[in-house]
């Protein structure tokens, strides 16, 4: 049996990814470990922001500095599913048919603007994205892996856009904000143009590979064997509970939530060099992997209450296990 990757070479590794992303992305540190612990935990992201924040920036540098295979699909109105799944193709002089890939057998896959297509073109990442399968004409095809569906929608224009499924926006391990930079921040990302570093040409920024694919894989398993003590586990489910008793929430989470809180709590662990879980791992975390996952009433909504403070609400009163 390979042996596991130390877990100091797992932090060394994300450190290592961070850093190059910086060169690129300025601020949005959160975003980019977001990114990068669903890479880790081979869960997918939901990146909402309006446009111009970066949001495809972020992916097309995480594609140059990891050495995976990279697709970007734009979704429109009139894709289809096979233009995601791929299809098979009758050859005249063999008499069968021949299975042509679509753009999704790669490992990071890039949906762009993904609620721009309709819910038959959706539906067909469910089993892409739990499974990493693809079903056509009854045979199975598995997916490279790693494998990471990374959507981006923009929160602010409804024309043309169709509401993602609840069965698909469940299947997201992570939905992650993108805000406006600080006055420094955009300063600073101005200052690389004067420098001659344009975000449109990536190779002005002498970007590195420093991640391999089989790396992530590395990391994943590295990342099962860090400790998840009984009361953290409980922590967990408690704060998951929680959120389905709130007053102002009229569907909580689903048991993926607790499962998902689980497994990426236990890598950012492994990536800040622990083999143990603490509370305030579960705690950042915590937004990433349940904001999505509410439903507030109506009349919470009315009130301009957001599941991010409907999260911090449980989070100060489900009380944290001590050391």
């Amino acid at each position: 049996m390979k042996p596991t990757m130390e877990l100091d070479r797992v932090a060394h590794l994300f450190n290592a990814v961070v850093d190059e992303l910086g060169k690129v992305i300025v601020g949005q540190r959160e975003l980019i470990e977001g990114v990068l612990i669903a890479l880790f935990s081979e869960g997918s992201v939901l990146i909402e922001g309006v446009p111009g924040l970066g949001k495809t920036l972020l992916i097309n540098t995480l594609a140059t500095a990891v050495s995976c295979k990279f697709k970007r699909v734009q979704f429109t109105p009139d894709l289809m599913p096979s233009d995601l799944t791929g299809h098979n193709i009758y050859d005249m002089n063999e008499r069968k048919f021949h299975f042509n890939a679509g753009p999704i057998f790669t490992n990071l896959l890039l949906a762009d603007e993904i609620n721009r297509s309709p819910p038959k073109t959706q539906s067909a990442l469910l089993e892409v994205m739990q499974e990493r399968q693809v079903t056509v004409d009854g045979v199975r095809y598995p997916l490279t892996r790693p494998f990471l569906v990374l959507g981006t929608q923009n929160p602010l224009e409804h024309e043309g856009t169709y509401p993602l499924p609840e069965a698909q926006v469940d299947r997201f391990m992570f939905k992650l904000l993108v805000d406006y930079p600080t006055q420094e921040e955009e300063t600073e990302i101005l200052g690389h143009l004067a420098e001659g570093r344009d975000a449109r040409d990536l190779s002005t920024f002498q970007l590195e590979s420093v991640l391999q694919a089989e790396d992530a894989l590395e990391v994943q398993r590295a990342s099962s064997k860090v400790i998840v003590e009984p009361k953290v586990i409980s922590y967990i489910t408690t704060i998951v509970g929680q959120t389905r008793n709130m007053g102002t929430v009229s569907v909580g989470s689903s048991p993926r939530g607790s499962v998902n809180l689980f497994l990426a709590s236990r890598t950012a662990a492994a990536c800040r060099g622990r083999d143990f879980v603490t509370p305030d791992d579960v705690k950042e975390i915590c937004p990433w992997v349940l904001r999505h996952r509410l439903r507030l009433r109506p009349e919470a909504e009315i009130e301009g209450v957001s599941p991010d403070q409907v999260i911090r609400q449980i989070l100060e009163t489900v009380e944290a296990p001590r050391s």
